[in-house]
């Protein structure tokens, strides 16, 4: 529940880190931390509400909608995988040796280099996306953005937020926030790497949760 409260309030990349220090520390087991990493890897109300609702659909009623659709979409897909079990895992049911160290140039350094990986990764694909701009203009604007959002999740939803369709918007852009992009994708992969999590059981724990909080969102906003 702790992992899973600060991921809310912290957002991507954090839940991840959080999961995966856990197991390092032999308080979970891999198994624990592969069940845990559905839910705990989320986006936050800073960026959801704040940055996405507020800033780019200049609406806080879409920020609230996304919000929750979001977190009602993780709890869902925390209870979808409660009961998996991966395969040819060796250890999976143990927890790692615990680190007894407790050097604060290490914790630092760790923290540093997580920071720029992150960076780098969010760097890199607004280059992507760049890059590819004019192969995903040859599209309809609505899946051109919808893809663009699936690349990087800031240039997605920033576009998105430019449809005349806000209704259809914000059930993309809830998509789009929960799965998160391939951009976040791999900062969360890479908080995870001493975790070993198999990445496409990871990338379909992410497009689980982009389908639960997409159908949540389709609700809301035709509700409220």
């Amino acid at each position: 529940m702790y992992a899973f409260v600060m991921a809310i309030l912290s957002g991507y990349p954090v839940g991840s880190k959080m999961v995966c220090d856990l197991y390092l520390q032999g308080q979970i087991t891999k198994q624990d931390a592969f069940k845990m990493s559905a839910f705990c890897s989320t986006s936050g109300p800073m960026f959801i509400i704040g940055a996405v609702g507020i800033g780019m659909f200049k609406n806080a009623k879409i920020g609230y909608i996304l919000f929750i659709s979001h977190v009602f979409g993780a709890i869902l897909n925390g209870i979808l995988y409660r009961k998996l079990k991966v395969k040819d895992e060796e250890n999976s049911n143990t927890s790692a040796p615990k680190n007894e160290s407790t050097n604060i140039a290490d914790i630092v350094l760790n923290s540093t280099l997580s920071i720029l990986s992150v960076g780098c990764i969010i760097t890199i694909f607004f280059i992507v996306i760049e890059c590819f701009a004019p192969l995903l203009n040859l599209l309809p604007t609505t899946i051109s953005y919808f893809l663009q959002g699936v690349i990087e999740i800031t240039k997605g939803c920033l576009s998105l937020s430019t449809l005349m369709d806000v209704k259809l918007a914000c059930i993309l852009a809830s998509f789009v926030v929960s799965f998160g992009g391939i951009s976040t994708i791999l900062q969360s992969i890479t908080m995870l790497n001493s975790l070993k999590m198999p990445i496409k059981l990871f990338v379909l724990e992410k497009i689980t949760h982009g389908l639960f909080a997409m159908s949540i969102s389709a609700i809301l906003v035709f509700l409220l």
